[in-house]
């Protein structure tokens, strides 16, 4: 099983989340709950429903932000020649240049270019350096890719 990875920037974005889903939302939904309760007969009160369904999904986010926090690994990469965690890697693949950071898989997000070092390209790249060539396998076929870049 992989470790579960994480930048310092990327725990301390899902510290802060979980302070206001403590400090902010938990109390405020409680209040809603409360209000909704005291407007009587539970079994048709939209507001009541829909403030408990949402109280579940935000339970059940504390508990994964909580569970991710506790068993993190901080890396915070050095500097080197090597792709890591924190790397910021310009590849090229056929006419196209595409630039990723690499992150831990709690901190992927695709549309601003940060890939899992889980991902298939991620892991693929993990440990390699500028020059570097690797081919791996997609829905569509084989991409290949050359790394221009590591920073």
């Amino acid at each position: 099983m992989n470790k579960n990875l994480i930048t310092p920037a990327g725990l301390e974005k899902l510290k802060k989340e979980l302070y206001k889903l403590k400090t902010v939302k938990r109390p405020a939904l409680t209040e809603r709950i409360k209000n909704a309760k005291e407007l009587g007969d539970l079994s048709e009160n939209a507001d009541y429903q829909d403030a408990k369904d949402e109280q579940g999904f935000m339970e059940g986010r504390i508990s994964e932000l909580e569970n991710i926090i506790k068993t993190a690994t901080v890396v915070d990469r050095k500097t080197g020649d090597k792709i890591g965690i924190s790397s910021v890697v310009r590849l090229k693949s056929g006419d196209n240049i595409i630039e990723y950071t690499i992150v831990g898989a709690s901190e992927a997000d695709l549309l601003n270019k940060r890939i899992s070092n889980e991902s298939p390209l991620g892991a693929a790249l993990m440990d390699k350096k500028s020059g570097d060539k690797i081919i791996i396998e997609t829905p569509s076929g084989k991409a290949k890719y050359e790394i221009l870049e590591v920073s």
